[in-house]
């Protein structure tokens, strides 16, 4: 059992957000420059941020959806300053700063049947994609044609999982090993989700743009399954080492690490046992580190080491 840091580090900065209600979601874009903030009290928040990340400077206020908003998630630069939101509304929109802080919204997607529970932008390689999981436990991946800001091809994936979906990312476009092999490797399109159902499914995207479940993850997975509601997915970044990684937390409070190297099969390690639900999780840039926050307020960080063991770097208790 990992032990816990006595001497919990302070965070590097906290504001008041002026939210008039709880924050489900905070992103910073690419730069790390800019910080979203969504809230049940149905606004988004943009703040600019200084480069030691120590000031927060209110940018805009976007009234943006007619109910709760659970996520947001910035678009790669590439493609401008975008912001995609998705709310208890069943909407998913899309958001572009035309001129200095006025945001524009350029596309709404209303298709699903229930709540918009979470979204993911795709690597920039494939476009710009954004993937949506909804508590009708259908999946959309919605998809820019590169012409009108408002013209974006809809592809949804009815019963991908049952009861509903709560979590999607992204696998990063370059596939395993392909920084380190002489010969170009083709760009992949893939993502994971997870289910109130349990599940963690991985789907890949083949050229005709049919996405089709992997069978050999869910072959694994079955020997390894969360029993609860899985809370969250998060596909690690890839810096050219030759496996792919995904972690997944649940409401069992376990947190699962599937790993795969090239031409083997996926191979599961859990986490020691948390002390409560685990919400979210997040990989740092290098892909190296995970940061799992769990409903007792608690963030830890953690790393594999040289033996392939992870273990804990350090805790943050929020509520301390």
């Amino acid at each position: 059992m990992a032990t816990m840091v006595a001497n919990a580090p302070a965070p590097a900065a906290s504001f008041d957000t002026q939210h008039e209600d709880m924050i489900h979601d905070v992103q910073l874009d690419y730069y790390g420059k800019r910080l979203a903030t969504c809230s049940s009290d149905r606004i988004i928040k943009i703040f600019d941020v200084s480069p030691d990340q120590s000031q927060h400077t209110f940018s805009a206020n976007i009234q943006a959806h007619e109910g709760p908003i659970w996520q947001v998630a910035w678009a790669h630069p590439k493609f401008g300053s975008i912001l995609a939101s998705c709310s208890y509304d069943r909407k998913v929109c899309v958001w572009k700063e035309v001129q200095a802080q006025h945001w524009t919204k350029i596309y709404e997607y209303a298709d699903h049947q229930s709540s918009v529970n979470a979204i993911s932008f795709a690597p920039h390689e494939l476009g710009l994609k954004l993937a949506c999981a909804s508590a009708d436990g259908a999946i959309s991946i919605l998809t820019w044609k590169g012409t009108g800001d408002n013209a974006w091809e809809e592809k949804l994936l009815p019963n991908a999982h049952q009861i509903g979906c709560n979590a999607v990312s992204w696998a990063p476009a370059a596939s395993p090993a392909s920084s380190t092999t002489p010969a170009p490797s083709p760009v992949q399109a893939a993502l994971v989700t997870g289910g109130c159902d349990g599940v963690v499914k991985i789907w890949k995207i083949n050229d005709a743009g049919e996405v089709i479940p992997d069978d050999n993850f869910q072959n694994v997975y079955k020997d390894s399954a969360h029993s609860g509601w899985v809370r969250d997915v998060a596909w690690a970044p890839s810096v050219g080492l030759p496996v792919q990684t995904i972690a997944s937390c649940a409401e069992d409070k376990m947190v699962m690490i599937w790993s795969q190297a090239p031409g083997a099969s996926w191979v599961c390690k859990r986490l020691p046992p948390f002390e409560a639900v685990v919400w979210r999780l997040s990989w740092s840039l290098a892909g190296n580190v995970l940061a799992i926050s769990a409903a007792d307020g608690k963030v830890t960080l953690w790393k594999e080491g040289l033996d392939c063991e992870w273990r804990l770097l350090d805790s943050i208790n929020d509520g301390a």
